[in-house]
């Protein structure tokens, strides 16, 4: 059984006990939380800090991804793993040497930017992209509500609540339709202009609108088309379509949980999508998977 712990008690954390609780070879540890209060899951351990929980292997990350380099690092260079789903493409690269060099001096495995985006859609591209090496490959989000972009909004003084909907374009480009509640005295003028700066939004067509609340809005759902068109050896127009419509927390942490298994079986280090075996992110043994699959 692998021993994992779940950092953070948002969408996120709720759907990442649920993808452990179902997972057959997982053990939950307990939920590492600075607001849940002591008891409030039951059964459960709550604690304020990893050390609190025994013989934990790896962590799972469900923290806004600008918290991730520091408290993925501080937990990778104690000797546990982790993962987590840290979505912002353009540092991507970066917290992964970042994370790949704690991992190492700490003796523990990284599975890094894992999820819907980056994530399954990674493994996605890089599949098209190997069948057919030239060309060009669209990734088209939505409609949808973007977690990533949410959470980005809330941390925004002013703003009490909020939601990001992607609406795709076309041809990879998105437009952004932010819903925000305000705090009282806040000004709309300079809420809208901090989200456009934000990095989450400085490349995409923005649309910042207030409303009083949220609640007759919100949709958790979230999709995806992936296309390419390209060259497989002399062969043109290659064409291929992967398409998708999940409910975004839950295909999250079910991938994340998947990486916590193939983590765990690769040396020490940090992981992406790219880097994972296919076969170590699935339970059964290798017969089993072989003949099901192959």
């Amino acid at each position: 059984m692998i021993k994992a712990a779940v950092f953070g008690y948002g969408n996120i954390g709720k759907a990442a006990i649920e993808a452990i609780n179902a997972a057959p070879d997982f053990e939950l540890a307990g939920v590492v939380s600075s607001s849940l209060e002591k008891g409030a899951l039951g059964k459960i351990p709550v604690v304020r800090d990893v050390d609190e929980l025994s013989d934990v292997q790896i962590v799972i990350l469900c923290i806004p991804s600008r918290n991730v380099p520091d408290i993925a690092e501080k937990i990778l260079l104690k000797g546990i793993s982790t993962v987590d789903c840290f979505d912002i493409h353009s540092e991507t690269y970066n917290l992964f040497t970042r994370l790949d060099a704690a991992a190492k001096k700490g003796n523990s495995r990284c599975a890094t930017s894992i999820g819907f985006d980056p994530g399954i859609d990674s493994a996605i591209r890089a599949l098209f992209e190997a069948a057919a090496p030239k060309g060009l490959t669209y990734t088209n989000f939505g409609p949808g509500m973007s977690m990533g972009h949410s959470v980005a909004v809330r941390k925004i003084p002013g703003v009490k609540d909020a939601m990001s909907v992607t609406i795709p374009v076309g041809a990879g480009v998105h437009r952004r339709m932010v819903y925000v509640v305000l705090e009282d005295g806040a000004d709309f003028n300079k809420v809208t202009a901090q989200i456009k700066s934000d990095p989450y939004f400085v490349n995409d067509e923005t649309h910042v609108i207030q409303v009083s609340n949220l609640d007759m809005l919100i949709d958790r759902g979230h999709s995806v088309s992936i296309q390419r068109k390209g060259v497989s050896g002399s062969a043109q127009n290659q064409r291929f379509t992967f398409e998708m419509s999940i409910d975004n927390p839950a295909m999250t942490t079910q991938m994340m949980v998947s990486a916590a298994r193939a983590v765990l079986r690769q040396a020490p280090g940090a992981y992406t999508m790219l880097h994972l075996p296919p076969i170590d992110l699935l339970y059964g043994t290798e017969e089993e998977l072989i003949r099901r699959l192959v």
